[in-house]
């Protein structure tokens, strides 16, 4: 039927201090930048035929996505529904805090003021669907760790600790094959 590749963006500063990012706004490192530089370069190598790059409005994906896009000549264009879920109150505390932990087991909850994980796979569900219905276009996704999660139990059963613990490196690149 049709593919598509998924990235997550360049290393920002909240990743080396292992905060969570969630919708709020982080910026790349230097490391973030290049990352993003040398995933361009290797989807030209690879030559890679994609039609068009849909990234996360926030700041850390659009520049990953500007990157890839400057050096291959993918057109690139900002896609709402790839912004990463708000966590609420737990935006910018350790990513593997306790409470946190536990609080990412309830997937209808949203956490004092953010977005249910619920919600999240809705509005990312709709965008596969929405992909998979223009099976002669390749795009290249660029959001976050939390998509790559719903991403991933989109193609695949998954428990609940297989979910949370499912992520990609930062600027790791992924394909998926619609059935």
């Amino acid at each position: 039927m049709g593919h598509f590749y998924f990235v997550r963006h360049g290393q920002t500063v909240w990743n080396v201090e292992n905060k969570i990012c969630g919708a709020t706004d982080i910026a790349l490192t230097e490391l973030g930048h290049r990352q993003a530089i040398e995933l361009g370069e290797e989807i030209v190598r690879q030559g890679l035929k994609i039609d068009e790059i849909l990234y996360s409005p926030l700041v850390r994906a659009a520049d990953t996505a500007r990157h890839i896009s400057e050096i291959t000549g993918i057109p690139a264009r900002a896609e709402l529904r790839l912004k990463e879920q708000n966590f609420g109150r737990f935006e910018s505390t350790p990513r593997d805090g306790a409470v946190f932990h536990e609080a990412k087991k309830q997937f209808a909850q949203r956490y004092d003021g953010g977005e249910s994980m619920l919600q999240l796979a809705q509005r990312i569900y709709n965008l596969l669907d929405d992909i998979k219905a223009e099976a002669d276009r390749t795009y290249l996704l660029v959001a976050h760790n939390g998509i790559s999660r719903v991403i991933a139990s989109y193609f695949s059963d998954m428990t609940n600790e297989e979910y949370a613990g499912f992520g990609l490196k930062n600027c790791e690149i992924r394909r998926y094959d619609f059935d």
